[in-house]
C-alpha cells in the first residue's frame, strides 16, 4: 500500500531488518510483569537536556523508546539532549507536521516521531512506519498513544508531568532490553 505520508519513503530507505539480541523478546509473560521504574525530578531546562544526554549513553540499535506528557512538558527537550549528547549540531525540532525526523549519528540512525495529529491508530499504519520498527533505527516516539495499540512495545518509557515549575519525569522498562538500560542508567 502506497504511503500518504512522503517521509515514509524516506524512513523506509534507512530500515533494516530488525535483530534483537537473544532474550531481549518480550514474552506474553513479561508484558504483564510489573516494569521496572525509575523517578526524578527536573528543576528547569537544563535538567531535562541532561535527561536526553542520559538517554542517548543508552541507546542502541532497534531501541524503541516512548515519551509522554501534555503539550509543552519537555519530550521534544529529551530529544534535543539525546542529539546533542550524541554530537549532532544542527536543529531538533518536533516533527509534529512532518510526523518524523531523521537523523544519523554515531553510527545510528534514530527516526523522530511525533504522533500528535493522529486521529486514529490505523494512520500510523497507513503512514508505512512498521518497517522503521521493525528495523535496528532507534525510534524515538512522542505521543505514542495515538497510535495505540498499533505500535510495538516500548522497551523504555519516558513519562513527563509539570510538578510546579519544574517536571516529574517516570522511566519505565517493558523489555529485557529496557531493563539492561534502567540497570546502567542507576549505576
Amino acid at each position: 500500500m502506497e504511503s500518504g505520508y512522503p517521509l515514509a519513503q524516506e524512513v523506509k530507505r534507512h530500515s533494516k531488518s530488525r535483530r534483537r539480541a537473544p532474550g531481549s523478546e518480550m514474552s506474553v509473560s513479561a508484558k504483564r510483569s510489573k516494569p521496572t521504574v525509575v523517578k526524578l525530578f527536573l528543576p528547569d531546562e537544563s535538567a531535562t537536556l541532561a535527561l536526553g544526554a542520559r538517554l542517548a549513553a543508552q541507546l542502541r540499535p532497534g531501541l524503541v523508546v516512548f515519551l509522554s506528557g501534555g503539550l509543552g512538558v519537555g519530550k521534544t527537550t529529551v530529544v534535543r539532549g539525546c542529539l546533542r549528547a550524541l554530537g549532532y549540531p544542527g536543529r531538533v525540532k518536533s516533527p509534529t507536521f512532518a510526523l518524523v525526523e531523521v537523523y544519523e549519528v554515531c553510527s545510528l540512525y534514530l527516526h523522530h516521531f511525533d504522533f500528535y495529529r493522529f486521529k486514529r491508530p490505523q494512520e500510523w499504519v497507513d503512514a508505512g512506519f512498521r518497517d522503521v520498527f521493525d528495523s535496528d533505527a532507534v525510534c524515538l516516539v512522542e505521543w505514542p498513544e495515538k497510535a495505540a495499540d498499533e505500535l510495538p512495545p516500548a522497551d523504555l518509557q519516558i513519562r513527563l508531568g509539570y510538578a510546579g515549575s519544574g517536571r516529574e519525569v517516570r522511566i519505565s522498562a517493558h523489555s529485557a532490553v529496557g531493563r539492561q538500560c534502567l540497570k546502567a542508567w542507576s549505576t
